[in-house]
């Protein structure tokens, strides 16, 4: 078996609806530019208030993917 190693970025994912969504949005736009995403880790959970009293959830989560 060969070893293997993975490399990790940091994403802020924000949505209108949720936390989960804020997260789903992340990991959906990297896995726009990224191959082998292995998993995710959730960093900082935050949010936006908006002048018309809307609420963004934001999520900072670290994507690792498989060096290859």
């Amino acid at each position: 078996m060969a070893d293997r190693v993975f490399k990790k970025i940091s994403v802020t994912g924000c949505s209108t609806e949720s936390y989960e969504k804020a997260i789903e949005a992340a990991v959906e736009k990297a896995s726009e530019s990224l191959r082998g995403l292995a998993w995710f880790e959730v960093k900082e959970f935050r949010g936006g208030l908006g002048s018309n009293g809307n609420i963004e959830w934001q999520a900072t989560i670290d994507v690792a993917f498989k060096i290859d």
